[in-house]
């Protein structure tokens, strides 16, 4: 397949993120064609948003942007129009709903999203506990955790602790060793959530392989051997079952896509809690 390429202009008066997520997702739908990403954050004044029209006018594109500024949204839109870029304003169609269904008008408030607020610390405090338990670390107060993740090496536990803690949740991840019994506090917990990790030996074996020659070691192992390999997923199925603990397999999905499912079980798992 032939691949085209096509200039993405993302502008943003805060971090960018917002635009950066729109844009791939939306380029994702689309094969064959691939984005250079050009990335513009904290563009708040006019000097700063001419740097910013100098290389669209370099590089004539889409251009995505998140701007609160009146004038520098003109300003922008009236550089596009003259380079043949569309533009658009990804928050926008966003703030028209919500004002005709709030009936209110918004305060322009680059980064508003950003504050220092309750729910910010709440994040770094997650943050801050999930590397702390990280690959089996301090297991004695798992019972703080929100989330607790288990599985065998190589089943994308540290990643996903990581991207749960940036949604605000203390995640602690214990991995599962061949001949190595897991903590038996796992077996008392009651306010976390324990969720169990699997994946296809093939997977698995592909996965510590990469690993194993990025590290210049002997590949001639058990770590390695298929039928090792699905022994150790078969004993971590029937510790799941045995504690009746929600079971992803990460196989074919994306680090966000199984956190959005834990995240989806901690919310029944805090419902179930709270009733009790």
């Amino acid at each position: 397949m032939v691949r085209s390429y096509f200039h993405l202009h993302l502008v943003s008066d805060s971090t960018g993120e917002t635009l950066i997520n729109v844009g791939r997702a939306a380029a994702a739908q689309y094969e064959g064609v691939s984005a250079i990403e050009h990335v513009y954050p904290l563009v708040r004044s006019g000097t700063q948003l001419e740097r910013v029209i100098n290389e669209i006018e370099q590089a004539p594109g889409i251009v995505l942007y998140t701007l609160v500024g009146h004038e520098l949204t003109e300003r922008l839109e009236e550089a596009c129009r003259a380079t043949g870029s569309p533009a658009l304003s990804v928050l926008e169609p966003v703030h028209s709903l919500l004002q005709s269904y709030l009936g209110a008008h918004s305060t322009a408030r680059p980064g508003a999203q950003h504050m220092l607020n309750a729910e910010y610390f709440k994040r770094i405090d997650a943050m801050n506990f999930t590397l702390a338990h990280d690959d089996g670390n301090l297991p004695v107060d798992l019972d703080e955790a929100d989330v607790v993740l288990l599985g065998v090496s190589r089943t994308s536990k540290t990643p996903t602790a990581i991207y749960l803690a940036n949604r605000g949740l203390k995640t602690a991840n214990i991995p599962l060793v061949p001949g190595v019994p897991p903590p038996p506090v796992l077996e008392t917990l009651r306010r976390a959530l324990v969720v169990g990790l699997i994946a296809s030996p093939e997977r698995i074996v592909q996965i510590r392989q990469n690993r194993l020659l990025s590290l210049k070691a002997d590949e001639d192992s058990p770590y390695v051997d298929r039928d090792a390999v699905a022994n150790e997923i078969a004993t971590s199925r029937r510790l799941f079952a045995r504690n009746r603990w929600p079971v992803i397999d990460v196989t074919r999905r994306s680090i966000e896509e199984t956190a959005a499912t834990i995240v989806d079980l901690h919310r029944e798992h805090r419902m179930k809690f709270i009733a009790t």
